[in-house]
């Protein structure tokens, strides 16, 4: 069966296709009918209506035909991937082409490897695909590090081990080293750190039923993280950027760490266990200290961290945290070019005392149900914590809008992929 052809069109659909209508149709061809008076940002969510609408018909493709923007392509294209049996899209032949493909490349791996199984995407596989993924981009200048299993607790990466110990799948701390000048001594421009849980039951502090079902994305931040720079390297990156996968599975078993547990990390500082299912800062706080070492002018997280993020910003959004308000303000300037929406919510240097403990420097949490208010900042004070010089050219990312459970009228169901253009761009313009 042919690719059905898409088209877009300033003009009123017939009045038998409804009043006003999105989409009308001719024998091959579908005509999305969009509002000259509308601004750019709503017609491209007309687009992206039309997009899921087009999907329902579980057609064999599409094909684009007659003038459209690169960044209208790019919105259909987005919000019509599905997570399941995904339909093949045909750009148009002209100058956005390879933009668009680069871009796709990274959606793609980036929603895949979210929305995979929890039985198959285990630490190490997480790990594999990672390498693999971003070694086919650029072989030659690609190394690679890993700590494994003991050696992430001989090596002192405390937060990675006691997490991932639970579960008979080690944990994987993945130190990825883009340096496209081969050159050893060449300065690390940036450092990408990335959250990957590749299942979250939540620890002795289980989760619910319907809270653990969609626990395979917390990886999100890694997948996002390693997008980016796979994105960036197809658009010329020629910095050297270090990546730091911190993957594990948060499970209970009789080797799995427990509430009251205290974890001393290599910058000395010691954390109280108060809530086993805050485990992603403690994973996080492992490769921010290794992005530390790197003494990369930039570093920046990226997180499926807090449910307090998506009730701030209520999943459209991505929360962005900076101790820096540069490069804040920077991160926010690239998403804002990549249309990516990003929302900054507070974090001073108070904030790492907002999870006071009686037995160590900090909890992990405060014991209170979604770690109290302001958990989002919360989380992201205990962070700065394990980032050097005060937190300067650090962001992080609370990924809010990383993944749907159900389909809506704009996304497909599963992982969105919002957040890997924006870091992108961050490396890009390093």
């Amino acid at each position: 069966m042919p690719h059905l052809l898409v088209e877009l069109s300033y003009q009123t659909a017939a009045h038998h296709w409804g009043d006003p209508a999105l989409l009308s149709f001719d024998a091959d061809k579908a005509t999305i009918h969009l509002d000259p008076n509308q601004s750019s940002d709503e017609q491209n969510m007309a687009i992206q209506k039309a997009a899921r609408k087009i999907d329902g018909l579980d057609l064999q493709g599409i094909k684009f035909a007659g003038e459209w923007q690169l960044e209208q392509q790019w919105m259909f294209a987005f919000s019509f991937r599905r997570p399941r049996n995904a339909q093949p899209v045909v750009w148009l032949d002209n100058d956005d082409k390879e933009t668009l493909e680069q871009r796709y490349a990274a959606l793609e791996f980036t929603r895949d490897m979210v929305n995979a199984t929890p039985e198959e995407l285990s630490p190490e596989a997480l790990a594999k695909r990672s390498i693999d993924w971003i070694t086919s981009l650029a072989k030659d200048a690609v190394s690679v590090k890993q700590w494994v299993g003991e050696e992430l607790a001989d090596a002192g990466w405390t937060g990675i081990y006691n997490v991932g110990r639970g579960s008979v799948r080690p944990p994987v701390l993945l130190e990825l080293d883009f340096n496209p000048g081969l050159n050893d001594q060449e300065p690390v421009a940036a450092a990408l750190v990335g959250k990957g849980i590749t299942f979250d039951s939540g620890g002795y502090s289980i989760k619910s039923s319907e809270g653990m079902l969609n626990m395979k994305c917390d990886m999100g931040g890694a997948a996002t993280v390693t997008g980016a720079l796979g994105l960036a390297i197809m658009q010329g990156l020629n910095k050297r950027v270090k990546l730091f996968l911190c993957c594990a599975e948060n499970l209970i078993s009789g080797h799995a760490y427990k509430l009251g547990d205290v974890l001393t990390y290599k910058n000395g500082v010691s954390v109280e266990i108060v809530n086993t299912d805050a485990e992603g800062r403690l994973v996080l706080a492992d490769g921010l200290l290794a992005a530390s070492e790197t003494k990369a002018p930039i570093i920046i997280d990226a997180a499926t961290l807090t449910g307090a993020a998506v009730a701030a910003t209520g999943g459209d959004y991505n929360a962005l945290f900076a101790l820096d308000k540069a490069a804040l303000k920077n991160f926010m300037g690239c998403s804002e070019q990549e249309n990516e929406m990003v929302w900054p919510l507070p974090l001073e240097i108070w904030h790492q005392d907002k999870c006071p403990s009686n037995f160590a420097d900090t909890a992990n949490s405060r014991a209170q149900k979604g770690g109290g208010a302001g958990g989002a900042s919360n989380a992201a004070g205990f962070l700065s914590r394990f980032v050097a010089n005060q937190g300067d050219g650090w962001v992080h990312v609370d990924l809010a809008a990383a993944y749907n459970s159900n389909a809506n009228a704009f996304l497909p169901a599963g992982a969105t992929g919002i957040g890997f253009r924006g870091i992108a761009k961050v490396l890009l313009d390093a």
